[in-house]
């Protein structure tokens, strides 16, 4: 049996401890799922050709949400609290790449997620188009699951 790479157009996002209603897990982007090391540079006295670059930590990038706008929407409510009324409750969300049968086969689990920033795609009169709302994220850190 042939092993082919995963595809990135058939996934889950769920919302660990926040009421979801049926269209909060439907997201049409995930993005920023990466993390970085920082490195610190150290000279070391004679060595004149290169310079040794030693690990320091781990830095998580913000992750991106992109979706249809829906209105009543729990995931909303939260960042509207978050943003108006300076209520941060940290989530914690999952990622999961989904295969034929709709089974994670991959899943990235995100720890104290919170509001960072909240946007709505333009309105154009010409254009026939959705209204997309997009949700930036600062979280702790991620976690790959392997299932």
């Amino acid at each position: 049996m042939a092993s082919y790479p995963l595809t990135g157009f058939h996934f889950l996002v769920t919302f660990d401890s926040l009421p979801s209603g049926a269209n909060d897990s439907r997201f049409q982007e995930v993005s920023g799922l990466e993390v970085e090391m920082e490195m610190e540079s150290f000279t070391e006295g004679g060595q004149n050709r290169f310079t040794w670059q030693l690990p320091k930590r781990a830095r998580y990038s913000d992750i991106t949400l992109k979706r249809g706008k829906f209105n009543g929407s729990p995931i909303v409510r939260w960042c509207k609290d978050a943003m108006e009324n300076f209520i941060f409750q940290p989530v914690n969300i999952t990622v999961s790449l989904l295969n034929e049968k709709h089974e994670p086969v991959q899943s990235w689990y995100i720890v104290n997620a919170i509001p960072k920033k909240w946007s709505i795609s333009s309105f154009n009169a010409e254009e026939n188009s959705i209204a997309i709302e997009s949700i930036t994220l600062s979280s702790q850190y991620f976690t790959m699951l392997t299932i």
